[in-house]
This record gives C-alpha cells, sequence and structure tokens, in this order.
C-alpha cells in the first residue's frame, strides 16, 4: 500500500522462508539515502544513484551471519510532491541492479511516502515502527535482537521500542546527527563499519545482542 499513513512494500529475496522456522530470523533493518547510497538530498533519477564505499561488502558480512537485510527507508519527497511514486520505484529499481551486480539481494524493502508533520499516531515516517514491525510480519522476522542501522537519529530511534541495537553511520547526514544522539546508541563510520561492530557484538554475546529492551 501506499500513500499518507502506509507503507510502500516491495519485497524480494528470501524473507518467506523464515517463517518455515519455529525461530524467527533477526534483520539488520538498514536505512537507504546517507547508509547504502550517497545522499543526494532528494534521490529522482535513477543516474544519481551511486552506492557508498563498502556498501556491499557490509551487506555481505551481515548476510554472512545469517541476519535478513532490509531497507526501510524514509522517501517524503513523495509526499512534498518534489518527486512522483514511479520515480521512486525507478530509483529503488537501480538501487537493486546495482546491488544484484554485487550478489546482493535485499530481502525486502519498505518505504514511507509521509511528509514530516502528520499524526504520529498513524504516520509509517521513522523514528515510526510501522515499516520495521510490517517488514517482520511479511517477512517472520524478529524485532528483537536486530539491528536498526541509518545515518539519522530517526532511523536508530526505533530499536528503543522494539528491542534491537541502533547504530548511526557518520555518512551521510550522520556526523551532523551523531550530537543529538542519546548514549544508549552505538556510532560507526559507515555502513561497512557498522556491519564489523555488529559482528564483534554478536562474537561478544553467542546468539544475543547489545540492545535495549525486549520488543516483539
Amino acid at each position: 500500500m501506499t500513500g499518507p499513513g502506509h507503507a510502500g512494500r516491495r519485497r524480494t529475496g528470501r524473507g518467506y522462508a523464515a517463517r518455515e522456522s519455529t525461530r524467527r530470523r533477526r534483520a539488520v533493518f538498514a536505512d537507504r539515502d546517507g547508509t547504502i547510497i550517497e545522499d543526494h538530498q532528494y534521490v529522482a533519477d535513477p543516474g544519481d544513484v551511486s552506492l557508498l564505499p563498502g556498501a556491499v561488502e557490509a551487506l555481505h558480512r551481515l548476510r554472512a551471519l545469517d541476519f535478513a537485510i532490509v531497507t526501510v527507508t524514509n522517501q517524503s519527497g513523495i509526499g512534498r510532491g518534489y518527486y512522483t511514486l514511479d520515480d521512486y520505484h525507478r530509483v529503488a529499481a537501480e538501487v537493486d541492479r546495482q546491488l544484484l551486480a554485487g550478489g546482493i539481494v535485499m530481502d525486502g524493502t519498505y518505504f514511507c511516502p509521509d511528509a514530516p508533520g502528520g499524526n504520529p499516531e498513524t504516520t509509517c515516517r521513522k523514528p515510526s515502527t510501522i515499516m520495521h514491525e510490517r517488514a517482520a510480519d511479511d517477512l517472520g522476522l524478529a524485532t528483537a535482537g536486530s539491528y536498526f542501522v541509518g545515518d539519522k537519529r530517526s532511523d536508530v530511534l526505533p530499536a528503543r521500542a522494539l528491542g534491537g541495537t541502533g547504530i548511526l553511520v557518520l555518512t551521510g547526514h550522520g556526523a551532523a546527527e551523531q550530537a543529538s544522539l542519546d548514549a544508549e546508541f552505538r556510532v560507526a563510520e559507515d555502513l561497512l563499519s557498522a556491519a564489523a561492530l555488529v559482528e564483534r557484538l554478536e562474537a561478544q554475546t553467542g546468539d544475543g545482542h547489545a540492545g535495549l529492551r525486549p520488543g516483539r
């Protein structure tokens, strides 16, 4: 579904197999612009899509830990009227194409078209957890023990509500957002450094996480 208050969904990859497991698979919920690809403010042209250095290697390393990898992205340019839903899908297809060239297929991609200022009880815009919970339901994932990675405070705040670990990356808006970040969240230089941090945390805790209060 799309439109105000609804998270758009593009399902890809192998996520539904998780439903067959007696134990739900954990995920890395990753922001897109400024985390996986270069942030050009409002990316409406597929020609502007450029993967950040190390992004593909980072996603391979996270996949090797058996995490589902889900993109969760605010796309307020749709709600603001800066670009259309079709523009978004063309850009998303180019992101998928470039990732596939590196051997990566995301388990799912979820986007929110809402502009800022909507009803905080109904908007899907992060830090709302609507997109994450929808992904968990669709793909049979556990949000507790998952990782929430992005270049804005709103990307990592869902970890607090859902019982995961939030990691702010300093690419994109991250360097500017770091000053307002709560001490409970982790910081990494980029997505590749975030993947290395996840590896270390997983090694320290075995099958646990360095997260917050229990979620779903």
